[in-house]
């Protein structure tokens, strides 16, 4: 059988974890993990420090090794059996939290760069360009509103639109699964919103999980809600239901 193919499938989400556990030097980072996310659906998952959302996201593509359980993509992949690479050739793309783009490049070629297709980073930069090619990077330009800086020097945006361009390369990887690490971190709130209206807007045609500590943004996303507490799932609805229940206010919101 091929490695990461299951006999059948556990779950119709697009995504599933079944009862992971990890543990890191004695301390259960993942305990029990049980989560399904369907394809297309728009996921936030919140909790404290410590809860597992990184670990989670760690597993989910295949950098962390769990000790037990099974992640499950598209019903009869075991992600849990493919390296790093595997997983991203599979259609998983990750955002991390501090964004990484390329400074000394213009807006434009960060996209190009970022481009799925069989070649190599020399015909970017020596212009060697497609119709196709430049209508895909203007389409994508546009979907992270930075048409109108596709001049300029990556290293001369702000944050938020570093993180908008970001998510741009992630997008023209054409990933089938975005996870997003704790995007609206260091934005103002203008760009705050704006980035939940840009994860809703790819949401549908792509599944996003967001892990995020910022209720306000949590809140513009409008979506289901994942709380996670001591690696396991302590609670699942909207934004409003989860932080009306006692055990989410007493481990999370504090109050």
């Amino acid at each position: 059988m091929t490695p990461g193919l299951i006999g059948a499938p556990l779950n119709v989400a697009q995504l599933y974890l079944d009862g992971v556990c990890r543990s890191f030097d004695g301390f259960k980072a993942i305990n029990g993990l049980s989560l399904a996310v369907e394809k297309g659906e728009l996921r936030a998952v919140i909790g404290p420090n410590g809860a597992g959302k990184t670990t989670m996201m760690d597993i989910i593509t295949g950098k962390t090794r769990p000790d037990e359980g099974k992640v499950v993509w598209n019903g009869d992949t075991d992600l849990t059996r493919i390296d790093e690479a595997g997983v991203a050739r599979l259609g998983i793309g990750r955002k991390f939290q501090k964004p990484t783009v390329f400074e000394t490049h213009s807006v434009e070629d960060n996209i190009r760069l970022a481009l799925k297709a069989p070649r190599g980073v020399f015909p970017v930069l020596f212009d060697r360009r497609s119709a196709e090619e430049n209508r895909r990077v203007t389409e994508y330009l546009d979907r992270i509103r930075l048409t109108h800086l596709r001049a300029e020097t990556a290293a001369n945006l702000s944050h938020g639109q570093k993180q908008w361009l970001e998510i741009g390369m992630l997008l023209a990887q054409e990933p089938q699964l975005l996870l997003v690490d704790e995007p609206a971190a260091g934005m103002t709130d203008a760009e705050t919103m704006e980035t939940a209206e840009l994860l809703k807007s790819i949401a549908g045609e792509r599944t996003v999980i967001v892990v995020e500590h910022d209720m306000d943004f949590v809140r513009a996303l409008n979506c289901r809600v994942t709380v996670l507490h001591q690696g396991s799932v302590l609670a699942e609805g909207s934004l409003d239901h989860v932080s009306a229940r006692e055990d989410v206010i007493e481990v999370y919101l504090g109050r």
